[in-house]
């Protein structure tokens, strides 16, 4: 019998996808799954590869699933051992390496709830999560050892490479007894730190629920080389990046450490990968870095999410690596709901476009009233779940085909002297410009209209009027003559979430505390 795996096409994917298909994906079944079982366990006498993590120093480490299922076994029963009881949080702080991935599924397998955390979070934001999560244990590195023990003394595990060979003496296998709607993990979501997001609690069933990401949205496949570069503390890192293609048993690569697109270039390369995951942001500094044309790559499929790519970065992948990048569309709270199909080859992937539902799933966009927009009409977006609409918190449109578009979050809009422009639309016209690396926009008071939209720009070129005037003229010509940046701000960097999206939100505070002053 032919399964969800086996249809690459998006009418077949119309065709043939049920929820009972995708539960045939999986050991388990809708009263028993562990996620650790079905990432690691089952594929543990493959011979393959589970991880290769390109360290930012330029070394590579690569992890066996027969590795990880006897290191992760040995954790869980260290943590049994330990007195951690199921249902009980055990916080991770370590970049991606054996560590990681050891204590994240030994914690999983033990029916404790792993909570994955940022490594380059300050005091103050490991301290807001630990006190909100109530951690039996936190696991870090010896660099983050004396703020995790200011915080957590008696409570803090340095998972050091001496902690792993103390565990070799207990026991390579351990048996799991979670049921699958046991809590498995929180994940939270990118914030500020005067501002904590609460934690999106996900039970181990939840593997089964992302699977429709990981067919349609990232085209994952058995025999896939799949690398994603987004950390695993969020959502895209760890469940489109990390869970899933090892649920599917596929070879997967992982970045450690400070970000660099020329060391992600090379991994691609070296390796071989065949399927790539990233955010928009790391697609557009790997055309910044000005070597991707150095390089030899395998890919055959690509996708992004968290925010739009602008035309000049989906330009350079086309030209770089002979694909069009595709979009998938979702929130940690719920799920991706579109996608442009990588890998079907009768899915046309249209330029700016989030792609179509997912198998499974109605997306529509709403006026104000709670009516469907026609085509062309910017509404919300909203997502059907169990009989009620529910709100994505972002606009978006539909084309004549079908095809959605976004049209940035809800707070992202400027409304300018009864114009409604959209942030993300004039930051895709600024990324045009040849000395443009990076730009945001916000709306900022204005006594005759309101708001008047402020961009601020990243560059190498030195700040003047005329660098102000050509990127003014760039928008009004492109977009229309009331859209264009009346102020200009020329800045080092732009404030980013941990997941690596553009922070306009900080942006609007930074302008609020300079206008009261």
């Amino acid at each position: 019998m032919a399964k969800l795996t086996d249809f690459l096409g998006y009418a077949d994917a119309q065709a043939n996808f049920s929820s009972d298909k995708l539960w045939e994906l999986f050991d388990g079944d809708r009263d028993f799954l562990n996620i650790a079982h079905e990432c690691v366990d089952r594929h543990a006498a493959s011979g393959r590869d589970a991880l290769v993590v390109a360290n930012a120093d330029g070394s590579d480490e690569t992890i066996t699933y027969a590795e990880l299922a006897a290191d992760s076994s040995r954790f869980a029963h260290w943590l049994v051992a330990r007195g951690v009881q199921p249902g009980q949080r055990v916080a991770i702080m370590l970049e991606p390496s054996r560590a990681f991935y050891t204590a994240m599924f030994g914690v999983i397998k033990s029916g404790a709830i792993a909570v994955p955390l940022f490594t380059l979070f300050g005091p103050d934001g490991i301290r807001l999560r630990v006190n909100d999560c109530q951690p039996a244990l936190l696991v870090t590195n010896a660099q983050k050892e004396e703020v995790a023990r200011a915080i957590v003394d008696d409570q803090t595990l340095v998972f050091d490479e001496a902690f792993r060979v103390s565990l070799a003496s207990l026991p390579p296998k351990f048996e799991t007894r979670t049921r699958a709607n046991d809590l498995a993990v929180f994940q939270y979501t990118s914030g500020t730190t005067r501002e904590l997001p609460e934690a999106v609690k996900h039970s181990h069933r939840a593997l089964v629920t992302l699977t429709v990401a990981a067919l349609y949205g990232t085209g994952l496949r058995p025999g896939d080389r799949f690398f994603c570069p987004s950390s695993p503390a969020w959502g895209h890192g760890l469940w489109h990046g990390t869970l899933a293609p090892l649920a599917m048993g596929l070879t997967v690569g992982a970045y450690s450490g400070r970000f660099n697109p020329v060391r992600l270039l090379e991994a691609l390369s070296r390796h071989g990968f065949t399927n790539m995951s990233a955010a928009a942001t790391h697609y557009r500094m790997m055309k910044n870095s000005g070597v991707a044309g150095d390089y030899r790559y395998a890919l055959q499929k690509l996708s992004f999410t968290g925010e739009p790519i602008d035309d000049d970065t989906a330009d350079f992948v086309k030209r770089t690596f002979g694909l069009d990048v595709c979009s998938m569309y979702g929130t940690t709270e719920i799920g991706v709901v579109l996608a442009s199909y990588p890998g079907a080859p009768d899915f046309p992937v249209k330029r700016g476009s989030l792609g179509k539902a997912v198998p499974g799933t109605r997306v529509e966009v709403h006026d104000a009233e709670g009516r469907v927009c026609p085509p062309g009409v910017t509404g919300q977006l909203m997502v059907l779940r169990k009989g009620a609409w529910i709100p994505t918190k972002d606009l978006g449109r539909t084309d004549e085909d079908g095809y959605y578009y976004h049209g940035g979050r809800a707070d992202d809009v400027i409304i300018s002297a009864g114009w409604t422009m959209s942030a993300v639309e004039i930051e895709n016209v600024l990324l045009m410009h040849a000395d443009v690396l990076e730009a945001a926009v916000i709306g900022v008071p204005d006594e005759l209209r309101g708001l008047v939209v402020k961009a601020f720009i990243v560059s190498d070129r030195r700040a003047s009027d005329a660098f102000v005037q050509e990127v003014q003229d760039l928008v009004r010509n492109k977009l229309s003559q009331h859209e264009y940046p009346r102020h200009v701000a020329f800045v080092a960097e732009l404030p980013k979430t941990p997941a690596g999206k553009v922070h306009r939100k900080v942006l609007r505070e930074r302008e609020a505390a300079a206008a009261a002053h």
